[in-house]
């Protein structure tokens, strides 16, 4: 027999097999708690009657005798006593009938009973009755005059009218139980159903979906169970995703753009150079837009491989970074280029500022930011600052007084191989910021910028410490 493969049919099974055993234990726990409540009230009317007995036999006299007990029980409505299912039995001390009223059972005490009630003690038995499908419950106590025994009562019930309410609650178990356990089978199952159809949804769309088309959502109802949060995280992944893909697609079209433009320089100066013979001065012109061409592309290659490295960022090799000691080396490495234009480069760094990082990539980030500062500011300062704020995180600040960015550029300028304006075009490939924003990103961080047209421009880098 294979086991079912859906989760709903295995959760319906689940739910009617747990069930079935909890009410099956349930059931048996109420029957014999049943079975013992009735036979325990059986026994206490089989004592109270033969206590009644004697004590309306020793009003009646004042000593209890034998002959008393039988004539009182003679007395007894004969009828009644038939129709209580009850027999009174008056034994001498050898357990021989004296007399008897009620139904007409024919047997014999227990010869363990009559020494029993010999002794003074009173027992309760079950007995089959010969000849019939029926039992009784026989109640044996002792006749105690003067500290002495002096004869014996024996009260007899049926229990056949306990029989009877036991097989009543036996039917009712064994027709109910069985009945909710399909209804919760059956409710178990449809809930599951219900509960599961956006995982059925998730399943055909995740099937429909391919690397060319990521478009596809499940847009169900907003709801903050399980499933409907599994349904928000997976519209959320294919939102990732596609968003991905297509920075990927474009990515690669970028690319391949950029890279085509050093190469169709490169092919055209060795064509025209190579057409006719030329002078040793125009070969060296054509060396040197050769190599010019050669560094663009070398750059644009290296930009570009530090960008598949940033997707995939290695954790692993980060190291405890004095971002103070760091900041203070790229500034003087960068300040005779700041020189060179009359520009000052100034610094104002707390000691002792550490993160958790990769030195490297943060090297790389604040060139870059510093290089475009320096680059772009013709006259007037450039300023790096840093701090940490309560909740650990680190900010550094780099203001330059150039030329700024229109507001329309400021959405774009970390897009790869995005380039603004003429004014701040140059030998640059468009990657410098976008290498710069993934290295935040690795750590914990962003970059955010704040420009004016002529007033300067501002970078503000945070990083996570940890």
């Amino acid at each position: 027999m294979r086991w079912p493969k859906t989760l709903r049919v295995r959760f319906s099974l689940w739910v009617a097999g747990l069930l079935l055993v909890a009410f099956s234990m349930f059931g048996s726990i109420v029957y014999f708690s049943m079975a013992r409540g009735l036979l325990a009230a059986v026994d206490s009317g089989l004592h109270a009657t033969a206590s009644r007995i004697i004590l309306n036999a020793r009003d009646d006299e004042e000593n209890v005798n034998v002959a008393g007990l039988d004539k009182y029980g003679e007395e007894l409505d004969d009828a009644d006593l038939r129709e209580s299912q009850f027999t009174i039995r008056i034994l001498d001390l050898d357990g021989d009938l004296i007399g008897q009223v009620g139904s007409p059972f024919e047997f014999v005490a227990l010869a363990n009973q009559v020494i029993a009630a010999k002794q003074g003690l009173e027992t309760f038995t079950t007995l089959n009755i010969p000849n019939d499908s029926g039992q009784v419950r026989v109640y044996l106590a002792p006749i105690v005059e003067n500290d002495q025994v002096i004869g014996l009562i024996q009260v007899i019930r049926s229990l056949a009218e306990v029989r009877n309410t036991l097989n009543r609650l036996l039917i009712i178990l064994l027709v109910s139980v069985p009945l909710v356990v399909a209804l919760a089978s059956w409710a178990g199952y449809f809930l599951a159903a219900r509960a599961l159809a956006p995982v059925d949804q998730i399943t055909r769309t995740a099937r429909r979906i391919s690397v060319e088309d990521l478009s596809a959502r499940l847009n169900l109802p907003a709801t903050y169970d399980e499933v409907g949060r599994l349904a928000v995280t997976f519209d959320s992944m294919l939102t990732r995703l596609d968003d991905a893909f297509r920075r990927e697609r474009q990515f690669i079209a970028d690319a391949s753009h950029e890279l085509r433009t050093p190469l169709t320089a490169m092919q055209t100066i060795l064509s025209s150079t190579l057409i006719r013979q030329r002078a040793p001065a125009e070969y060296e012109q054509a060396l040197v837009d050769l190599t010019e061409e050669t560094d663009r592309m070398q750059t644009l290659t290296e930009g570009l491989l530090l960008l598949a490295r940033a997707d995939v960022p290695h954790r692993s090799a980060y190291e405890m970074v004095d971002l103070s000691t760091l900041l203070e080396d790229v500034t003087d490495s960068l300040r005779p280029l700041a020189e060179d234009k009359g520009l000052t480069l100034s610094c104002n760094l707390p000691a002792n500022l550490s993160l958790h990082g990769d030195h490297d990539g943060l090297i790389r980030l604040f060139v870059n930011l510093l290089g475009n500062a320096i680059k772009y500011t013709e006259q007037g300062q450039i300023t790096v600052s840093a701090g940490q704020d309560q909740t650990g995180t680190v900010c550094v600040t780099v203001i330059d007084t150039g030329v700024g960015i229109a507001p329309g550029d400021l959405s774009y300028i970390f897009d790869r191989f995005y380039r603004v304006d003429n004014s701040r075009t140059g030998e640059g490939v468009g990657l410098g910021l976008a290498i710069a924003s993934e290295i935040a990103q690795a750590h914990a961080g962003s970059i955010e910028v704040k420009s004016e047209i002529g007033q300067g421009t501002m970078f503000t880098v945070t990083l996570a410490t940890a």
